[in-house]
């Protein structure tokens, strides 16, 4: 089968042998996968190890093949894959095998996937395969930081730096859907007005005067991703008591936090990273009750995803952007 991998330290499509179905696993012919920041990282992970992998991480299509054991699917369902593997039950911490797929299991960048059954939900019968193919990941991750660690609430303000990646986008929607106030920042006016549009009640701009402009707000939650570039601006607009949640840095990953302030302002930094079975259910539930559709930036074929890579790396993008294996 053709397949996008990294191998010998290099990117390329390849065909590949595809793998054997155990009993407990199906095969997902794959309509649509989803590119993630993490994809990007995959190379200077594995170095020039000789073995390939099959890149990706989010996936939505067909089961055409089921194992005999299995009994929650069936031959032609429509499902999204969770990527988040073997975190079964909402946790304070992913258990010690936690893992993503796509490193070191072989993931969504290819016209088929085995993968073990629990993983496998069915696909939300409102959403596109585009969109469904983008869901998992940052959907996921979002809902997690936002309602498990974040616990935020109608009524309460949300600040989020970064208004444009996949994962910003979810949690303007998912916040805005509970009736919570959002306010996000990007350097980029035209991301800005992208922003408001999908929900945001302020956006401002990242290398603004922060405390000027949002002097009358009330930040109840920050939910935070860049990293050392804005960390300690985010901090500084938190209420006291409020709660700041990290699940990435895009920027540098070391910052220098000055504990006084910290302790006197009753803060709760909070860590978190994708979430576990149970949460994708329920971030599920809460995307077909409001019939919520993840914003798609642009659609690339297979055979042209390293076009996609290169926009991703350049973060010139608004949204998810989707890979069509079947085009």
């Amino acid at each position: 089968m053709k397949a996008f991998v990294h191998q010998a330290g290099k990117l390329q499509l390849s065909h590949i042998t595809e793998p054997p179905l155990n009993d407990d696993e199906v095969v997902v012919s794959l309509k649509v996968s989803g590119l993630n920041r993490r994809d990007l990282y995959i190379s200077d992970r594995r170095g020039h190890q000789k073995e390939s992998l099959v890149l990706g991480s989010d996936g939505a299509g067909i089961v055409t093949a089921v194992g005999d054991q299995v009994t929650n699917i069936s031959m032609g369902d429509e499902v999204i894959i969770n990527p988040a593997l073997r975190w079964y039950t909402k946790s304070a911490a992913p258990p010690k095998d936690f893992e993503i797929l796509g490193l070191p299991d072989h993931g969504t960048f290819a016209e088929k996937i085995v993968i073990n059954a629990a993983q496998l939900e069915k696909k939300p019968e409102h959403l596109s395969w585009d969109e469904a193919g983008v869901l998992g990941l940052s959907g996921l991750t979002g809902y997690r930081a936002m309602f498990t660690r974040g616990q935020l609430q109608k009524g309460e303000t949300v600040f989020i730096p970064g208004a444009s990646s996949g994962v910003a986008t979810f949690l303007i929607m998912f916040a805005k859907k509970v009736g919570a106030r959002v306010i996000v920042t990007s350097r980029s006016e035209t991301k800005r007005q992208q922003a408001l549009e999908l929900g945001a009640d302020v956006a401002i701009d990242t290398i603004g005067d922060w405390q000027a402009q949002l002097k009358d707000e009330t930040i109840d939650l920050v939910i935070e991703s860049v990293g050392a570039a804005t960390f300690n601006r985010s901090l500084s607009l938190l209420k006291q008591g409020g709660k700041i949640v990290v699940f990435g840095a895009t920027t540098e990953d070391v910052v220098t936090l000055n504990l006084r302030d910290f302790f006197y302002g009753q803060y709760d930094l909070l860590g978190t990273t994708m979430g576990s079975q149970d949460e994708f259910r329920e971030m599920l539930s809460l995307v077909k009750k409001h019939e919520i559709r993840p914003v798609i930036d642009q659609v690339y074929s297979l055979s042209e995803i390293e076009t996609a890579f290169t926009r991703l790396q350049e973060s010139t993008q608004f949204g998810k952007v989707a890979i069509q294996i079947d085009r």
